[in-house]
């Protein structure tokens, strides 16, 4: 996805990619360079060093989504909800490190001109709107999950909560499917064999359904239920407070018989307190749950947000930004696809027992 409208952004303004902005000569039109056939450009210790990160980028976010799936299938106590929202999201953020990061790569070494031809053109398009739009959709659902798990525990038993999980999976993908397809049925053009540019389509209603499906909108979603947890804890917190019980001393009196002495029994002043200051088990669970989509989603936001404005702004205003910054707003967002496991199980002591004990047993 981000691949793709990255390059309806830079189509009509030029191609340079972090590389050749880095490392183009200032003698030789770029355009003619292409017309040639001559992509190569004098790597500098900059582009070196961005080539080093982004490949390091691409490997890591690989090996740490896969390691997760691993865990969740190896684990039995893994087999269900929260846990099959976050195979999800790891199947989505590892195709995007493995079908999409690598050949993003190889478009900006070659200045972000398409030189493999239309069907690969074509499949690396599908699969980078795809899984990026699956990822953050994959994120919606978990934070979903996390706010009725808070806000609705008594309701939201584990069957139900299996049952909805399974429908969002679905829906996430099922949407996922059909912004990425629908450009190969027509909905505008991918390739341009003259201007050997590879690109999502360009088509207004299609950018502005895109767009909207794929950001937009789950950004509307986590942002709205988020401000609800907040709420939810904030309100908690407001509502605990010591209770109290104080009986009033009194005496009782019983009488045996009219006739015997009187006896008397005096009960001394007491009271009975109930302190709730202290963090329950449960409010302990939610009050990291809550943390754990809070930082989710703000690292979600700081992620693609650059993307994505620069996506609905350009086109409005009819201008233009450095190439260099393009780049840099792309691979932002495909970073998003390293964060979202290394943030959520570094919330769950589950998944560090069960890294440690997947290590140990190899050794």
């Amino acid at each position: 996805m981000s691949v793709g409208w990255a390059e309806g952004g830079a189509a009509p303004y030029g191609n340079a990619s972090v590389f050749s902005a880095a490392n183009a000569s200032s003698d030789g039109d770029d355009s003619l360079g292409a017309a040639d056939g001559n992509f190569y450009r004098p790597f500098s210790v900059f582009s070196v060093l961005a080539l080093t990160l982004l490949a390091m980028l691409v490997v890591a976010t690989f090996v740490w989504n896969l390691l997760v799936l691993v865990t969740i299938l190896r684990v039995r106590t893994f087999h269900r909800v929260p846990h099959n929202l976050v195979a999800s999201m790891a199947t989505s953020d590892v195709m995007v490190a493995g079908l999409v990061m690598p050949l993003s790569l190889v478009h900006e070494l070659n200045g972000r001109r398409w030189k493999l031809g239309r069907l690969l053109c074509q499949a690396w398009i599908s699969f980078d709107v795809l899984c990026c739009t699956a990822s953050i959709w994959n994120v919606t659902a978990i934070a979903l999950d996390r706010y009725w798990s808070i806000t609705r525990h008594l309701e939201y038993t584990l069957k139900t909560r299996k049952r909805i999980s399974n429908v969002m999976i679905a829906l996430t993908w099922l949407l996922s499917s059909v912004i990425s397809l629908s450009p190969l049925f027509g909905w505008g053009e991918t390739y341009s064999e003259e201007r050997l540019e590879c690109q999502v389509s360009q088509d207004p209603s299609y950018t502005i359904f895109s767009t909207f499906g794929a950001f937009y909108l789950p950004l509307c979603v986590v942002l709205f239920v988020y401000w609800k947890i907040y709420k939810a804890a904030k309100f908690r917190i407001g509502s605990r407070k010591t209770n109290t019980i104080t009986p009033m001393a009194e005496v009782v009196q019983v009488k045996e018989a009219e006739r015997q002495p009187q006896m008397a029994f005096t009960a001394r002043h007491a009271t009975v307190s109930f302190q709730t200051d202290g963090e329950t088990w449960r409010e302990q669970k939610e009050r990291r749950a809550a943390l754990m989509v809070g930082i989710l989603i703000g690292v979600f936001v700081l992620c693609w947000i650059p993307f994505f404005l620069t996506e609905l702004v350009i086109p409005l205003c009819s201008c233009d930004i450095p190439p260099i910054w393009k780049s840099v707003f792309l691979w932002l967002g495909y970073s998003n696809s390293f964060f979202n496991p290394l943030i959520y199980t570094a919330f769950n002591k589950n998944y560090n027992n069960a890294f440690r004990n997947l290590f140990s047993r190899q050794r």
